[in-house]
């Protein structure tokens, strides 16, 4: 299930620095540049489940082709949570293709889940973008992990993954 936390973390980041988050995957790397000024309380929550090995060993458990591909649930169902919620903030930028965005069930319900979006896709302004994979290495596990098989979801969506793809650490570093 995942580790549970009472509350958001408290902010520890320093929003004038530049921070990278490299996703090590069963598939490859990707590398993130996270946006520390524009969307710090998100930053900070990443950087925070991140370096407390929240996201070890936590799967893709939603692959969308052209769309996205979404991960940050332990419990790998899509309903999981760090045991909290925080705020949306504002969106500045469309969702292009390597766009780092939080998932969410509504209006200032974001927690742990976050989705990496495969392709320009036009969605509207309500998921918080937090970071942009920046390597030409991290688009192409981007790509294998996108071109995983699907199943259909309860709901009827296409999308559960037939073969088991993890993200197996996340590294930060702070500049």
């Amino acid at each position: 299930m995942g580790k549970q936390y009472a509350a958001p973390p408290a902010l520890t980041i320093d929003p004038n620095k530049s921070y990278t988050a490299t996703l090590h995957t069963t598939l490859g790397d990707m590398q993130i540049e996270l946006f520390a000024k524009e969307t710090p309380k998100t930053v900070n929550n990443f950087v925070f489940l991140a370096r407390d090995g929240y996201y070890s060993n936590v799967k893709f458990h939603r692959i969308i082709k052209n769309f996205m591909v979404q991960t940050g649930d332990p419990a790998g169902t899509g309903a999981g949570t760090p045991g909290y919620r925080f705020e949306d903030e504002p969106v500045s930028r469309n969702y292009v293709r390597g766009t780092v965005a939080m998932a969410n069930a509504g209006k200032n319900t974001n927690g742990s889940q976050f989705f990496v979006v495969h392709a320009d896709y036009a969605l509207p302004k309500n998921y918080t973008i937090f970071g942009l994979v920046s390597d030409k290495g991290g688009l192409e596990t981007l790509d294998k992990i996108a071109n995983v098989p699907v199943r259909m979801s309860p709901t009827g969506e296409p999308s559960v993954p037939t073969e088991d793809v993890r993200i197996t650490s996340v590294d930060i570093t702070e500049k």
